[in-house]
């Protein structure tokens, strides 16, 4: 059933992405995908079950960049995942997640007070997640974030702003522990 129920670039739901590369699959199920028509995926690429891959709130929605999500090719996103974009989020190729990572380059404000948090936003701040790297096991990566090229991130960080290449980073919020050399 499993088989059956995934996506891949000759499936219905497949041609309905930006893009979707040969030998890339969606496995089933999936959570939700939303506005497909802004998201692209490279060649080779797996993405778990139970992955949201949206781009925008909405069904239907029209939004100022396109493409919004970029995945690279030969990437792996763990099951549970969740990427949702609402202006740049940009994976590089050879990138591989752990289960249940969180990628958003969007956020909610707290200057109101008199107002709901659901209803008040920030802008939003592109995402960029450079080739080569690993992303450990529950690991959140907020607005603006900048991970560079062959990254190692550890399980359950909090991403918030740059890592530069080649280091290994940990934490909430996610810290610089090694620099490795090429």
């Amino acid at each position: 059933m499993q088989k059956h129920g995934a996506i891949g670039p000759t499936t219905r739901r497949g041609r309905r992405f930006g893009a979707f590369g040969d030998g890339s699959i969606i496995c089933f199920p999936a959570t939700a995908l939303m506005n497909e028509r802004y998201i692209r995926i490279g060649s080779s690429t797996v993405i778990g079950p139970r992955v949201t891959l949206s781009a925008g709130m909405a069904p239907g929605q029209q939004l100022m960049s396109d493409p919004v999500v970029t995945i690279g090719d030969r990437c792996l996103i763990g099951a549970g995942s969740g990427i949702v974009g609402h202006l740049s989020i940009e994976i590089g190729d050879d990138v591989w997640t752990g289960h249940h990572i969180y990628v958003t380059d969007q956020n909610h404000g707290y200057e109101d007070l008199e107002r709901p948090i659901s209803v008040q936003q920030q802008p939003e701040r592109p995402v960029s997640i450079g080739a080569g790297s690993w992303i450990g096991h529950g690991t959140v990566v907020l607005p603006g974030s900048r991970i560079g090229r062959h990254v190692v991130v550890g399980a359950n960080s909090v991403v918030t702003g740059e890592l530069p290449d080649y280091t290994v980073a940990v934490g909430s919020p996610a810290r610089v522990v090694r620099e490795l050399r090429a």
